[in-house]
């Protein structure tokens, strides 16, 4: 089920702003109640994220504190590193990052925030204290605890040779380590609400149907459900070489699908659109870094 907030903080505008009555339009198209997107909406402002001008639909909701963003969303730069590796411009080099730590139990945040940060990285724990991902992430690590001031208790190597209870074969230990099954299945279900064909003018909507199988009408709703989906099976994905998962794997199937849907989904879009478009339409455009083919 999608957050009510996170539809609020989705339809925020380039100005910082959000139009109450689409908000509940696009929420009720999403199946969320007005009861529910005002509870949302007080507690947004009860937090200091946000300030409401006039009343019911006819208000206006202003970002002024901090998550005025689309929240819990993947980072441009890790989306494009995803699309680069469905294209095969990402090969593994065969090296394990290992990196470990002992931090006193007297900076106990800051051991918690390194090891949130290696995780949020795709890092998988080995064991206490020590964690192991393909990627090279040591620059972001080492940044990080240098921020937490535990930079002194951080080791950081690589190795091609890893072993893990026995298993050295290098895709059986990726599916030991991180949940390849879990992952692939939050890929499907982004690919089939992408794949999902747009409902046409003269189609009725869910609430005439009685059903909402085909998912929302409204097109800022469907964009919603599409970022949600995409989030939801990203975030939690370590971005494996390709190397290192199952065959077939869905991820670049369900990113592919999204990417056509994010494209029909931008070209209906009305003007000037929420920051969610913008969003989207960097991580999802051309990588600055690729190089073109030119005309000979």
């Amino acid at each position: 089920m999608i957050p009510t907030r996170l539809v609020v903080h989705a339809l925020v505008r380039e100005d910082s702003t959000v139009d109450a009555g689409e908000l509940y339009e696009v929420a009720g198209a999403l199946g969320m109640t007005d009861q529910q997107v005002r509870l949302c909406v007080k507690r947004l402002a009860a937090e200091g994220r946000f300030e409401v001008e006039g009343r019911g639909r006819r208000a206006v909701l202003r970002a002024v504190g901090p998550g005025g963003g689309l929240p819990a969303v993947p980072e441009v730069e890790y989306v494009r590193h995803a699309y680069r590796q469905d294209r095969g411009l990402e090969p593994w080099d065969g090296v394990w990052h290992v990196f470990a730590f002992a931090v006193p139990e007297s900076a106990r945040a800051a051991r918690d925030a390194l090891r949130d940060a290696l995780t949020g990285l795709g890092a998988a724990p080995l064991q206490g204290g020590l964690y192991v991902t393909p990627n090279p992430i040591g620059p972001y690590v080492r940044a990080r605890a240098a921020e937490l001031g535990v930079g002194a208790a951080l080791t950081c190597l690589g190795t091609r040779d890893l072993e893990v209870g026995g298993t050295d074969d290098p895709r059986a230990l990726a599916a030991r380590l991180w949940p390849l099954a879990q992952i692939a299945e939050r890929y499907e279900a982004l690919r089939e609400l992408a794949s999902r064909p747009e409902p046409g003018p003269s189609e009725p909507g869910p609430s005439e149907r009685g059903s909402s199988d085909s998912g929302p009408v409204h097109p800022l709703a469907r964009a919603v459900e599409l970022a949600a989906a995409f989030s939801e099976a990203m975030l939690p994905d370590p971005l494996l070489p390709p190397e290192l998962l199952p065959r077939p794997w869905p991820g670049a199937a369900a990113r592919a699908a999204a990417a056509r849907a994010w494209d029909r989904l931008d070209s209906t879009a009305p003007s000037p659109g929420p920051r969610l478009f913008r969003l989207y339409a960097r991580a999802l455009g051309p990588d600055p870094d690729e190089p073109r083919d030119t005309p000979g």
